[in-house]
């Protein structure tokens, strides 16, 4: 699924959002009034660029075409989905979000990225009411697959699951609210623990280093794997969560947090947080802290994927509709795919093992291709590699695309045998032969094929 994207206000996430879309194969235009929103806005897809293909085991979509609109109009017209993403002022956002349905198709869905309004808020001064939802991204939007999307009871529920249906078909995984409240749902918990952090800060309990610290050696890295509600379940160990509400329950009456008292944003606290970040960053610029966090969040992201949980599921189930060899390539064409920044070793480049991981990811696709792919093993049949020799031609570094041609030298009976060619660019980066026998998953000894999957074989081209 691919169209046009109008993306007004090309800040942070203004750009995130731009990035996300284009890389996924849309159209994008953008407007800022900003003389400096090109630039700003080319850095942050840049950024993009390098980073989101790492997420994926195969090739994104072709990426579409970006425009620099010189007036609103010009970006709004024509488009499929328009993304309001100013400045958190509600008046600023009603004139946004009038203009937009001045131009903007009665089809069009106009989502906005507003952290803390309702729909009914942004709505209240729109003609089409019913056209205009809240759809809260997260930084970086290129990479972070949450969105939430709220709708009042001017949306229809079918325009709720279309916008739904084009949010998941670019790699995000949108979070239906169920009801309209100020900073929805993701917000709301930020913000306790935003004001906790400005108290522990203010009363000198902790700096700003320490608390981050807090959060990223302990329950954060629970939270990014199982949120907060499981992790708790655990904690009441065999009993569950009975027990664990029965044990710390009461805690939830004792003095530990202030919550909704916020402390003053004086001069002083905007002093001493903004000195301690300061030292906190050290030497790196922003960009660099970007360019940081955005290798750990693939690094992290690609954990998960390979768990199949959390929002690496978000990631495995959006790649199974970017994937797939076809039998008019020839030689197959079974893996195109950038190299991400966890398969680089201490030489700084592709550590030989994943060489192998490709290789055994291009017999995959082949497999795919003749009908022995997850629901035939699951059906208790498959394929073991049995014996694979790799020659290494040329280094291949994280961010750099790959890709491998394969050619099947036999395909009969009990046997497979394939020729692979990873290529990077133009230059030739390795070779494999490997020969595969089919099994029995119940025995775990070799047999024929399953019909459909030998005359499969039999077609296939080969030299």
């Amino acid at each position: 699924m691919t169209g046009k994207a109008a993306i007004v206000g090309g800040g942070v996430i203004g750009g995130g959002w731009a990035a996300r879309f284009l890389l996924m194969g849309w159209d994008v235009a953008v407007f800022d009034p900003d003389p400096e929103a090109a630039r700003k806005i080319g850095e942050v897809i840049d950024g993009a660029r390098r980073a989101l293909p790492m997420l994926y085991d195969t090739a994104l979509p072709a990426e579409g075409r970006l425009t620099m609109a010189s007036a609103f109009s010009e970006a709004v017209e024509g488009a499929d989905w328009v993304q309001e993403s100013v400045p958190e002022r509600l008046a600023l956002k009603h004139t946004i979000l009038q203009r937009m349905q001045a131009t903007a198709r009665d089809d069009a869905i106009i989502g906005s990225s507003t952290s803390g309004f309702m729909p009914t808020e942004l709505q209240a001064s729109t003609q089409r009411p019913g056209q205009v939802i809240v759809a809260h991204p997260f930084n970086p939007v290129y990479l972070l697959p949450l969105v939430e999307v709220v709708g009042s009871s001017a949306n229809t529920p079918e325009m709720l699951d279309r916008a739904e249906d084009i949010l998941r078909s670019i790699g995000m995984a949108p979070l239906r609210v169920r009801a309209e409240v100020p900073a929805h749902i993701a917000d709301r918990l930020l913000e306790s623990v935003w004001r906790e952090a400005l108290w522990l800060v203010k009363d000198g309990v902790a700096t700003t280093e320490e608390i981050d610290d807090a959060i990223r050696m302990g329950f954060g890295l629970r939270w990014a794997q199982m949120g907060l509600f499981e992790t708790y379940r655990i904690a009441g160990g065999e009993a569950g969560m009975r027990h664990f509400l029965g044990q710390f329950g009461p805690a939830l009456e004792w003095p530990w947090s202030k919550l909704t008292d916020v402390p003053a944003m004086d001069d002083a606290l905007i002093e001493k947080i903004s000195q301690q970040s300061d030292a906190q960053a050290g030497a790196m610029s922003v960009r660099a802290l970007e360019r940081l966090r955005d290798d750990n969040l693939i690094a992290i992201l690609r954990a998960l994927r390979q768990r199949g949980a959390a929002a690496g599921k978000v990631l495995t189930d959006h790649e199974q509709s970017l994937k797939g060899a076809s039998v008019t390539d020839w030689p197959l064409l079974t893996v195109r795919r950038i190299v991400p920044v966890d398969w680089t070793d201490y030489n700084g480049h592709m550590n030989e093992g994943r060489y192998g991981q490709v290789f055994s990811d291009a017999a995959d696709a082949v497999l795919d291709l003749i009908g022995a792919g997850p629901a035939y093993v699951d059906a208790g049949h498959s394929f073991f590699t049995v014996e694979t020799s790799v020659s290494y031609k040329a280094e291949c570094h994280a961010g750099e695309a790959i890709a491998v041609r394969t050619q099947v030298r036999q395909a009969g009976g009990k046997k497979l045998g394939l020729y692979h060619e990873m290529w990077r660019g133009e230059d030739l980066a390795a070779t494999c032969t490997q020969l595969l026998i089919h099994v029995d998953l119940e025995t775990r000894k070799s047999c024929d094929p399953l019909p459909e999957v030998a005359e499969a074989m039999a077609r296939l081209p080969r030299d």
